[in-house]
């Protein structure tokens, strides 16, 4: 499969067809469909524009980082689309249904909310295209109008994460019928929640009463990748340069769980830009995380899940990457992990005893020094207990880091001598 070769979108749905399945099946069980796209997306970093997460396409390590969050935007509005299904899918075949009307929608979603990204729905000779021939093509101009790829953290934090609104925008957009009302309302929507966003940018960068030059870099990168109007962007630098405060920042107009996420999760890295994260700019955070509605879990849960983030793709984030920085990342996610496996631990000494290979495999470790094929066996057994933990439902776990050393250090002090009591 090759994302810059036409014909890629129907090898994608060919080879995710079995992912896709998994995933209907999986909302029947979720209870909230917003966290279970949560945690589908936030794990790829399309939240925040960085395309890590497609690692496990075929030949995906030949894609560029322009091929990579075209999987990305496509997968996550199919998926999107899937989520927020009112009725249920029974079979395969009714899967194919609700797909093929995700693609159908999703080129009349960006030929009505986009109209720059207008495509035509007929070929030059009158055939009509079909709804796979045309989200293929709006996805391909989609991609090569506002997104920016040049391996800079930054740079790309601020072009392509605002492809998440497209997600959002597009989750809601396919319960209406689109007549010029409605469409006129997602056109207001999408640029009011753009500005919202720098607004968002505006206000961190302003907490610790000093705007820094990465900060101050941010807003020229996210207004290069936006279409807000002239007068819009006349007012975004005024904001940037006097400031903002957090009361005025809309907030999502349905109470939305994931659009708040996002607003609290953009706040976060604004002010992880210059690397330094003083007592005022902590403030602010639970200050913005009061002013969504969030507690201070919720506020722990979103720097817990950026931190995992980071850790889980360092090598891939080059322009991140600084030894101490790393150190200091690292411990901030463990000490956090340790407090919410704390607060559970008799939840996860429970699932402990109830797994009998991981019983199994501690018993030995007593008397034994394990091989490699059993240390792994252990540390996949062990993530899985961390997944009872509510929070670690909504929450992906960074596996590659959390290595077995790592996990000694997360799991609650005598975590082990409790389970043989």
């Amino acid at each position: 499969m090759n994302p810059s070769e036409k014909g890629w979108l129907k090898e994608y749905l060919e080879f995710r067809k079995d992912i896709l399945r998994d995933l209907n099946d999986n909302v029947k069980e979720s209870a909230h469909p917003e966290h279970s796209l949560y945690r589908m997306i936030q794990p790829t970093g399309l939240m925040y524009g960085q395309p890590v997460g497609s690692s496990n396409f075929p030949e995906s390590e030949d894609w560029d980082e322009k091929d990579r969050i075209k999987l990305l935007l496509a997968e996550s509005l199919i998926s999107s689309s899937l989520l927020f299904h009112e009725k249920s899918i029974n079979n395969a075949d009714e899967l194919s249904q609700v797909i093929f009307k995700s693609l159908e929608k999703i080129g009349n979603f960006y030929n009505t909310i986009f109209p720059e990204l207008s495509t035509p729905t007929k070929t030059l000779f009158g055939k009509k295209k079909s709804p796979l021939e045309l989200a293929e093509k709006i996805l391909d101009k989609r991609i090569d109008r506002s997104g920016e790829f040049n391996k800079n953290f930054w740079t790309q934090f601020f072009h392509n994460s605002l492809f998440f609104l497209d997600v959002f925008i597009f989750g809601q957009w396919i319960h209406t019928n689109a007549d010029r009302i409605v469409s006129d309302f997602f056109k207001y929507e999408s640029e009011e929640l753009r500005f919202s966003v720098v607004k968002v940018i505006a206000c961190a960068a302003h907490a610790n009463s000093n705007v820094e030059y990465e900060e101050r870099r941010l807003l020229d990168f996210f207004l290069q990748s936006t279409d807000l109007s002239y007068e819009k962007k006349k007012e975004a630098k005024k904001i940037f340069n006097e400031g903002i405060t957090i009361e005025e920042i809309n907030l999502p107009t349905n109470n939305s769980w994931i659009l708040k996420k996002y607003f609290i999760e953009i706040a976060i890295l604004t002010i992880w830009a210059d690397k330094r994260v003083e007592d005022s700019e902590l403030d602010f955070l639970k200050k913005f995380s009061i002013h969504l509605g969030f507690s201070e879990d919720d506020l722990e849960n979103s720097l817990m899940a950026i931190e995992g983030f980071v850790l889980e793709h360092w090598e891939q984030l080059t322009s991140l990457q600084n030894k101490q920085d790393y150190h200091q990342v690292s411990e901030q996610f463990i000490s956090r992990m340790n407090k919410v496996t704390s607060a559970h631990k008799n939840r996860l000494l429970k699932e402990v005893h109830e797994s009998k290979d991981l019983m199994n495999l501690l018993a030995k470790a007593k008397s034994h020094e394990l091989n490699e094929q059993e240390k792994f066996q252990m540390q996949e057994l062990l993530i899985a207990v961390l997944k009872s933990v509510p929070t670690f439902v909504i929450i992906s776990l960074p596996q590659r880091f959390l290595t077995l050393p790592m996990l000694l250090k997360i799991l609650p002090q005598n975590f082990f001598s409790e389970v043989d009591s």
